[in-house]
């Protein structure tokens, strides 16, 4: 019975590896392991590419997001986001801003699990996330491992 239980168990995870690896449509670099993101509010846009890295524990990877936020107005924007850990969302974060003109990097990482989905998006103003362009989500599959 433990045999069948173990072997059961095994072709489950076999099958969840091979079908979290299955490719997606997304526009994907595949020589560097990223995959592009993107999303615009009004005269601001932010792009630019994600992928994971190994992360702090055997079981963690850090999610790493690497762009720019762009203005082509006057007003303030800002980037944010957001991460749900095993169902539970954590707290809004802003990763980056800019007022008037102009172009800023953004930079960020976060620890990331097979559980754990994460969004961002560009608001109007620096201070909350009330006025902004809809979430975007930025860990559907797939994320390439460096």
């Amino acid at each position: 019975m433990r045999t069948r239980v173990w072997v059961a168990s095994a072709v489950a995870a076999t099958g969840l590896a091979l079908a979290l690896a299955a490719p997606a449509s997304a526009s994907e670099d595949t020589s560097v392991g990223t995959v592009e993101w993107s999303t615009e509010f009004e005269t601001a846009a932010a792009t630019g590419q994600r992928w994971t890295e190994s992360g702090s524990s055997a079981i963690t990877r850090d999610l790493v997001l690497s762009g720019t936020l762009s203005n082509t107005g006057d007003n303030c924007y800002s980037l944010w986001t957001r991460f749900v850990f095993d169902l539970a969302p954590g707290p809004t974060r802003k990763q980056a801003q800019i007022c008037g003109p102009g172009t800023v990097d953004v930079d960020a990482r976060q620890a990331y699990r097979p559980t754990t989905t994460g969004y961002l998006t560009v608001c109007k103003g620096t201070e909350n996330t009330n006025e902004c362009a809809p979430w975007e989500s930025i860990t559907w599959w797939p994320i390439n491992q460096n």
